[in-house]
């Protein structure tokens, strides 16, 4: 029995039981370990607490511990910095990397002065770009808890910004009223992916076990290449997932293997815009061959926007010549900080 390690909020149970479902489709027999989070008893704000890289510890540790023989991830939640003795073992087919708004209408419908939610500060700047009148207020919570905050259900918001493909996964699209383009308002890098970790020696480029041939399975190679590039602009860019950094990568043509990435650093005020496009081919031979590939074209990116002036524009809480001590401690460690508990936080939201 393949024991798949997953926080307990709704959301991540919806994301692993999906994941097991692919991985069962292939053969596996496969159960479901709920796994405690430190980042789960943690009051107020994300960005405040260090990025929502908290949430990935203790799957981690599961994972190194062998109380779990995989791990899923929101993948936008997950720390860039490698854990030495894990490693990716597969990134299924991705949902719609969209950003969407849930209120009234659209959001430049809203009056002058509307309350507009989001706990990510990469959302609440492109809000403050788009609808510079309007005021962000910071909220966190599960996905329920955050739609409940609007005026519609008897809230103090006008509306909130979401990820299209949490909602999706709770069968809340009922809730959009505007979903905006890649362009407009940029993904998290690997939003709507999830990333199936694994021990090293079950990868499937490394081992022939019969969990490695299942990850080889349920790996989508497009989705993959396009995370692993725009994980890469925030691993040039030295920042953590609290940044004001975008990023999406699509395949522009299918039958040479050609993907094309976008990246976008905005200030925290969204009064100024950096954006950076590198092509690369994801039509290599083996995984780690095009894993590399891909980190390149992202770190491609990062170098262009930091040589246009990322580092001035905003808060990256590292530049080129100084990583932020925290940076790399963020992958296996969470902070001890104390809160009520909150066992449905749902970070991907």
């Amino acid at each position: 029995m393949i024991r798949l390690g997953t926080r307990g909020s709704q959301l991540a149970r919806t994301q692993s039981e999906a994941v097991a479902q692919m991985l069962r489709a292939v053969g596996l027999d496969v159960e479901l370990t709920i796994i405690r989070t430190d980042g789960d008893r943690m009051a107020g704000s994300l960005a405040r607490l260090g990025g929502v890289g908290v949430f990935a510890a203790a799957l981690r540790t599961a994972l190194l511990e062998g109380e779990c023989d995989l791990a899923v991830h929101s993948f936008k939640d997950l720390p860039t910095a490698p854990v030495p003795g894990l490693t990716i073992g597969a990134v299924p087919k991705r949902a719609d990397a969209a950003d969407v708004f849930c209120g009234p209408g659209r959001l430049d419908e809203l009056p002058q002065g509307a309350r507009v939610g989001t706990g990510s500060p990469r959302r609440a700047a492109q809000v403050r770009a788009l609808r510079p009148d309007v005021q962000v207020v910071d909220i966190r919570g599960n996905v329920g808890t955050r739609l409940a905050r609007r005026k519609l259900q008897g809230g103090d918001l006008d509306g909130v910004l979401l990820a299209k493909a949490g909602l999706a996964r709770l069968g809340r699209l009922d809730a959009v009223s505007e979903e905006f383009s890649v362009r407009q308002v940029t993904p998290a890098p690997s939003q709507g992916a999830l990333a199936v970790e694994c021990r090293a020696a079950d990868a499937p480029w490394t081992g022939s076990s019969p969990l490695a041939v299942a990850l080889g399975m349920v790996d989508d190679r497009a989705c993959r290449s396009a995370a692993f590039a725009e994980r890469a602009v925030l691993e040039g860019l030295q920042a953590g997932c609290a940044a004001p950094v975008g990023a999406h990568a699509h395949t522009a043509d299918l039958e040479s293997g050609r993907v094309s990435l976008f990246g976008a650093v905005i200030s925290l005020d969204g009064t100024r815009r950096l954006t950076a496009v590198r092509d690369f081919c994801a039509n290599l031979q083996t995984v780690p061959e095009r894993d590399q590939v891909a980190r390149q074209a992202g770190l491609d990116v990062a170098e262009e926007l930091l040589q246009k002036g990322a580092a001035q524009i905003t808060d990256l809480q590292a530049s080129k010549d100084h990583r932020s001590p925290s940076h790399d401690a963020q992958a296996l460690w969470a902070p001890g900080i104390s809160g009520p508990d909150d066992p449905n936080a749902d970070v991907s939201a």
